[in-house]
């Protein structure tokens, strides 16, 4: 049998059918669909929808963590997914599955441990459900640019909110301020959340003002034994896993990305020793519960190389690691610059810290460096400012914040905003509680995904010089986007002689309120140029032959 891959999942061609009853699933309080085994019983699922597949023990070992659970899927079109289960907690077991195709799945499980070993059964995986797109892929046609498994475009706008995972972690039955959260970043355009698995507190002093009830630091909430101060990280706190699976899971069903990272080494959490028995139990959980999940993407670490907590041989370890676990084969980079420019064979997509005032340039030069992968600016030096000052970086106006993700943007890169209400330990999730004054402009960025899904913009060329000024994007062919900047009051344009005498419309687009003017129509001549309009901040000229 030849191994292969199937819309990014590792699969092996054999020969299996199998029809059984079918056994219906029901949601779980955090909202996975799961369904105990049963042998001789059918499981009905969906095609990208995530599947919790219970296996009960009689007695569980002293290790439970340790136990070797996997169970090979085979597909009636001949594909094989093996997927490691782990431990749930109590007498419970799971295989988190998600059919990266439709058809009939049978299941059978290998195990150290004699409950577990041998155990059958079949999953039937139905046509996606509406909006259900798969996972994010990198573009086969496309290096530079992200999609669907479904073949869709994903073009990512991300926001930064490290302790997510916090905001909900001590209530037991529901996730109110988690949805609040996530559900004004949906609304707001964004489709990218990057997060920790834990972060405990920030190293900077914090803003006398910031109330207890939006202070989420130095959470009771722990993912190993004990806590930030005296852990045991022999054990693992099957608890904080369940309750962080309700936010992936929410994202998941927002269609939000979770960019989740493994680890951080600049918020003061108590990590066990880098790649001993008690550090790598803890990544292989993480790597095992959450790697079916089609919204997710890895990150090794935030700060990976910074803080002298680790080495680069310790990221090439990680890295090798979680593709050996993933199965699904979900995209992997890593928040450190230094270690992507030198090691960019060893990461899916780059991620940059870039602070530049030049942004626009620098991240040009970041894409003929690397040019054959996406570029994701994590954090680009622009922290919009809120009701508390939590970490300022250089840039905290709004609207240089959104010039800043559009100088991205028209790099051919992506970006990530920063909002001190929400990026770290600080995070209002009730944003329309707050006066008007200290809102984030996330407004911006609602217009900022309707005008990327409008001209595709993912899919244009970044980098040719078509004007006097600015920046700009085109097809090649009949469309052209120029990125304006607030300075100018005229655009010149500059075409091949040959487009002379032809007919162009211009189109201005206002980035601050998501409106377009009227078109207006001209004749290319030799020195076409179009008056920017009235108004403060920057412009897109969008032009169509």
């Amino acid at each position: 049998m030849s191994d292969q891959h199937f819309c990014g999942v590792k699969v092996r061609y054999c020969i299996s059918l199998l029809v059984a009853l079918s056994l219906s699933i029901a949601p779980t309080a955090q909202g996975i669909d799961t369904a105990d085994h049963r042998d001789g019983m059918s499981i009905a699922t969906r095609q990208w929808d995530v599947l919790d597949v219970r296996f009960q023990v009689d007695t569980v070992p002293d290790e439970p963590h340790d136990v070797e659970f996997v169970a090979e899927l085979k597909s009636d079109s001949g594909q094989q997914i093996d997927i490691q289960g782990f431990f749930n907690g109590g007498r419970e077991y799971r295989i988190r599955f998600t059919a990266p195709m439709p058809g009939v799945w049978t299941y059978k499980t290998r195990s150290e441990l004699p409950q577990l070993n041998g155990l059958s059964g079949t999953i039937d995986a139905d046509d996606p459900g509406a909006g259900r797109k798969g996972g994010i892929v990198i573009d086969p046609n496309t290096p530079r640019q992200f999609r669907y498994e479904n073949g869709e475009a994903y073009f990512p706008i991300a926001f930064e909110c490290d302790w997510l995972f916090a905001l909900d972690a001590e209530n037991p039955k529901d996730i109110p301020k988690t949805r609040k959260l996530v559900d004004t970043l949906a609304e707001s355009g964004f489709n990218q959340v990057v997060m920790n698995v834990f972060a405990f507190d920030v190293n900077w002093k914090k803003d006398e003002r910031l109330k207890p009830e939006h202070d989420y630091g130095s959470p009771r909430v722990f993912p190993f034994g004990g806590d930030n101060e005296t852990p045991d990280h022999s054990k693992l706190n099957i608890e904080y896993f369940q309750r962080l699976d309700r936010v992936i899971e929410y994202l998941d069903r927002k269609g939000i990305a979770a960019h989740l990272m493994i680890y951080v080494w600049n918020k003061r959490v108590n990590w066990p020793e880098a790649n001993s028995d008690n550090d790598n139990r803890y990544f292989d959980y993480v790597v095992r519960r959450y790697q079916a999940f089609p919204n997710l993407v890895w990150d090794i670490s935030k700060e990976a190389l910074g803080y002298g907590h680790t080495d680069v041989t310790y990221i090439h370890d990680r890295i090798a690691r979680l593709r050996d676990l993933d199965a699904y084969n979900r995209l992997i980079t890593v928040h450190d610059y230094s270690y992507n420019r030198r090691f960019t064979e060893k990461v899916d997509f780059v991620s940059v810290q870039l602070w530049s005032s030049e942004l626009h340039s620098v991240m040009r030069k970041v894409c003929e460096d690397m040019p054959a992968k996406p570029i994701l600016n994590i954090e680009h030096g622009g922290y919009e400012r809120g009701p508390y000052v939590v970490f300022t970086g250089n840039y905290t106006s709004p609207e240089v914040c959104l010039e800043r993700s559009y100088q991205c943007v028209f790099a051919g890169t992506y970006p990530t905003h920063y909002w001190q209400g929400a990026a770290w330990n600080a995070v209002v999730a009730d944003i329309a509680s707050l006066p008007a004054a200290d809102r984030p402009r996330l407004d911006y960025y609602r217009h900022m995904q309707s005008f990327v899904r409008r001209y595709d913009v993912g899919r244009l060329i970044a980098g040719d010089k078509k004007s006097n000024a600015g920046f700009s994007l085109h097809n090649g062919e009949d469309l052209y986007l120029y990125y304006v900047p607030k300075e100018c009051d005229f655009i010149g344009i500059r075409f091949p002689s040959e487009l002379r005498g032809q007919q162009m419309t211009g189109t201005w687009f206002n980035p601050f309120d998501g409106t377009y003017s009227e078109p207006v129509e001209q004749e290319i001549v030799q020195w076409p140029a179009f008056k920017k309009p009235t108004g403060e901040g920057f412009r897109i000229l969008v032009v169509e032959i």
